[in-house]
């Protein structure tokens, strides 16, 4: 039996700040060049960008949900990791910005998702205040083994675009409900001050991912909005690169006569999402600042990867083209000054900036990481070296990596022919450099930068044999009594409100926040 609620004790708080993160999934980074674009009701993340460093060209690690979240939560690309795909195990001792910041005495929650593959579903959070939205087996594993092959039970489609609309309520809309309201509950709750330690709440919400289906009224704010048209019209399967048009197979194209209003309507809802989940946003930021804890809260907003969007006729992510491989991030922190950042960096930079935003010695983490720390990059004191992205998952046929420098990036697979692009005069990557003469010394000196971080072969080689071991693993697990990896959040239904085991009078004062007004 848990003991009683005591009243706290309202010790002199820590000087370490508290830090709310709030992800969200498949957010397309080119809609925040500096904030919300103009066209986007997105009020609260308008606000919230007013007084962050914002950085205008930050990068996923990997352009897909599991891989993305890992190296985010870990500072690791996922060669490091072994987080190649949406199946893939992440080793329990891999050091998270939850571990470190526990470890220096923070208190550390998640409410929603963060897609753990494997039996340990917390990675350093004392507690779980959600279960996830995806599953934590081996079963989305992809097979090098068998190259062009379509996994059809699991793989996305094109279906998400052709059912394109409205909704009052669908499997993610329940979900990030859920996600907004036990984040909001954690927020009163760690104000009562019942635990005196500084405190670390991740809150990841599902949306805008696709389907592509919202709520009316948020559809409504949308009608008529003149971003409805890709930037980029459709290219034909034949001109498109390798890579994307192994994409376009993966997302089975060919059975799916994707119309002008279904990308419309796409566009829309997903837009129609964006608005959505700024107004959980800002449920969380009003609860954060009548709790009086805003003025000693770091506040990040980041997502884990970007969504295509029908650009060039491609959708959802798994490439390196700005619309998949950029996202938003901006951070809030007095350390760092408000503003805008071009400088490339990555998601990578999120645990060590963390870390050195809490006064933890940077010393101690930065080997175990491939990421920088941004509080001097944001103050203009330093740079930040090349942004590495890999991806080794559905859809590639061999590990793929990118590297981003200045206005520059590459993009490397030894299956592939090269890509290069030069973002400043070429924003819609749309001209390969790669095989422009004028433009030889610029592709050598980033292979050479590439290859000297890189062992290709022996990446491929980890990459099959994972993919075969988990193909062996899974088959055995499910044959026979199953038991589940996905996390069961904990309910302690006897210790919530009044029980005869608590004092009636000190359980109200100790519940009640602010006290005494």
């Amino acid at each position: 039996m848990m003991s009683a609620i005591l009243a706290p004790s309202f010790e002199p708080r820590m000087t370490r700040p508290n830090i709310l993160i709030l992800m969200v999934d498949q957010l397309n980074g080119t809609l925040f060049p500096d904030g919300p674009a103009d066209f986007l009701h997105a009020p609260n993340l308008r606000k919230l960008a007013a007084r962050s460093t914002r950085f205008a060209n930050a990068y996923t690690a990997s352009p897909l949900c599991a891989p993305a979240r890992a190296s985010f939560m870990s500072g690791q690309l996922p060669s490091r990791t072994r987080v190649y795909d949406n199946a893939a195990e992440f080793a329990s001792d891999i050091p998270t910005y939850a571990h470190h910041l526990r470890r220096a005495g923070y208190q550390t929650a998640l409410s929603g998702k963060m897609h753990f593959v494997g039996p340990d579903q917390l990675h350093g959070y004392e507690e779980r205040l959600t279960t996830d939205i995806y599953p934590a087996d081996f079963g989305w594993t992809p097979d090098y083994a068998r190259p062009g092959e379509r996994i059809d039970w699991w793989y996305h489609n094109l279906g998400s675009v052709k059912g394109a609309g409205v909704a009052e309520i669908t499997n993610q809309l329940e979900y990030d409900d859920e996600v907004a309201y036990h984040a909001t509950r954690k927020i009163y709750d760690l104000a009562r001050g019942h635990d005196t330690r500084p405190w670390c709440l991740t809150v990841s919400f599902t949306h805008p991912h696709d389907p592509y289906v919202a709520r009316k009224r948020f559809w409504d704010l949308y009608e008529g909005c003149a971003e409805l048209e890709p930037s980029v019209p459709p290219i034909a399967f034949a001109d498109q690169d390798a890579h994307s048009q192994r994409l376009m197979l993966a997302s089975d194209y060919q059975n799916y006569l994707i119309s002008d209003e279904d990308v419309r309507r796409s566009r829309r809802a997903y837009f129609a999402n964006i608005s959505y989940i700024d107004e959980k946003i800002g449920e969380i930021l009003d609860v954060l600042e009548t709790t009086r804890q805003h003025e000693d809260t770091v506040v990040v907003f980041l997502s884990d990867h970007g969504d295509m969007l029908g650009e060039r006729g491609m959708w959802f992510k798994m490439s390196f083209l700005e619309g998949s491989a950029r996202v938003p991030l901006m951070i809030s922190a007095p350390q760092m000054p408000a503003g805008r950042i071009d400088m490339p960096v990555s998601t990578l930079d999120v645990l060590p900036t963390l870390a050195q935003l809490a006064g933890l010695d940077l010393g101690e983490i930065l080997p175990w990481t491939d990421g920088e720390s941004l509080v001097d990059v944001a103050a203009g004191n330093r740079s930040r070296s090349p942004v590495p992205m890999e991806y080794a998952a559905e859809g590639s046929i061999a590990p793929m990596i990118g590297l981003r420098q200045g206005s520059y990036k590459l993009i490397l697979c030894e299956a592939d022919v090269p890509q290069l692009f030069d973002l400043e005069t070429d924003p819609d990557e749309l001209n390969n450099l790669a095989l422009d003469p004028t433009h030889q010394k610029v592709l050598e000196a980033m292979k050479q930068t590439a290859l000297e971080r890189w062992d290709l072969q022996r990446f491929d080689a980890e990459v099959r044999a994972s993919q075969a071991r988990r193909h062996v693993t899974y088959e055995a697990l499910r044959n026979g009594a199953y038991y589940p990896w996905d996390h069961q959040p904990l309910q302690r239904a006897s210790e919530r409100y009044m029980r005869n085991h608590m004092d009636l009078n000190v359980l109200e004062e100790a519940q009640r926040f602010p006290r005494g007004e």
